[in-house]
């Protein structure tokens, strides 16, 4: 195999980008193949920028039997990423998935299981890790030479959304639909860095205010606390209605401070460990002496094609991928203890309780105003039902 043959199912806005991105020759290991879209005026339309030698399809199971590929990204609503990719498995072929990994951690730990028992390569489409700042911030954190981490902390208010964007689909914004909001859709990413860089917290005590912005029914604004399991603590905002935003991602470790702001890395470095300096010091108000700098981040910053063709790699070479598919579940699993954390208004320790999730999740789905015959729920075992 020279060139790996990609399906993509769901030609949205992310399905459609890739498949134009890809037939243009932006990864070379990649083919594309094949594309399935239930929605008929959307797989008409992909008609008019793909060549007609390609398969289209109405329905991903269609796709997945036609025999045209060897591995499909899935880029459908959130709550069918799951069940999407455990049916690919089942057919032989390699995955790679767009964020989130799923909605709840019940159903993702089956996707993850599957994949296992697989063998085949599954990816997450986490394109922020391609990023050389956060790159170089998670080289920086791992390495040790700054110590142990004390508190990080994450701004990330820049998401901003208007009311047309939340009335532009039925699904968007409904519990139903797709399964929270800010920290569903726009969040996953920062979340994934965030457990990247840091590591995972081991419990969480957040404030997740539902429509408090705009008319929705999920959460468009969210503060969270976060306790670390060596003593560290962290806060994470987000809003989709702060203008302007803000996007400042501040670690403070032994020795000195990492903060990444408008396209930017700076260092501020200590000539000592603090929590040394802080014990063997006879000066009241001294300090150690800090150097400033700007952190040169240079490099490839290939977001969603890079992880594409890491994915191709990984699958033609057996080179390692940029973001493991199983490693999704641990920024749901933090997203899931936030939302949870407020549902119940307590701290939540990790990992959560799955099945309590699970629970408060049906009883908002239950009650969702998503615009459907309908509301879609799910049984104990996590299956639609209608």
């Amino acid at each position: 195999m020279t060139k790996l043959r990609m399906g993509i199912i769901g030609m949205g806005n992310m399905g459609s980008d890739h498949a134009k991105k890809l037939i243009k020759g932006a990864v070379p290991e990649v083919e594309l193949t094949a594309v399935s879209e239930m929605d008929e005026e959307r797989l008409t339309a992909s008609k008019a920028y793909l060549p007609e030698t390609i398969g289209f399809f109405t329905s991903p199971d269609e796709l997945m039997e036609s025999g045209l590929c060897d591995a499909v990204i899935i880029a459908t609503p959130h709550y069918d990423h799951p069940r999407l990719a455990i049916q690919a498995f089942d057919k032989g072929l390699h995955v790679l998935c767009e964020k989130p990994a799923g909605v709840y951690t019940k159903q993702v730990r089956e996707m993850n299981e599957k994949a296992q028992e697989s063998g085949l390569i599954f990816g997450m489409m986490f394109n922020q890790r391609t990023n050389p700042m956060y790159r170089k911030m998670h080289k920086l954190v791992h390495s040790g030479e700054l110590g142990a981490i004390k508190r990080v902390n994450w701004i990330i208010t820049d998401w901003y959304r208007s009311q047309a964007y939340y009335d532009s689909g039925s699904w968007r914004a409904t519990w139903a639909g797709e399964g929270g909001g800010v920290l569903i859709n726009q969040c996953p990413h920062n979340i994934d860095l965030l457990q990247w860089i840091c590591g995972m917290p081991a419990k969480v005590r957040a404030f997740c205010h539902e429509g408090k912005w705009h008319n929705i029914e999920v959460e468009d604004d969210v503060t969270a606390y976060l306790e670390f399991p060596n003593g560290s603590t962290g806060v994470f905002v987000t809003s989709t209605a702060d203008l302007p935003g803000t996007n400042r991602l501040e670690i403070t470790l032994e020795m000195g401070k990492l903060v990444c702001e408008n396209n930017k890395l700076t260092l501020h470095k200590l000539d000592q460990n603090e929590r040394e300096y802080c014990f063997n010091t006879k000066e009241g108000f001294s300090r150690p002496s800090v150097e400033v700098s700007v952190v040169p981040a240079e490099g490839d910053n290939s977001q969603h094609m890079g992880i594409i063709a890491s994915f191709a790699k990984a699958v033609l070479d057996g080179t390692p991928l940029i973001a493991d598919g199983e490693e999704g579940i641990h920024s749901l699993t933090l997203s899931n203890a936030m939302h949870l954390s407020s549902w119940i208004g307590e701290t939540v320790e990790l990992p959560i309780d799955d099945e309590l999730y699970f629970k408060e999740l049906n009883k908002r789905i239950s009650t969702s105003q998503r615009k459907a015959a309908k509301p879609v729920l799910f049984d104990t075992t996590g299956s639609f039902n209608s």
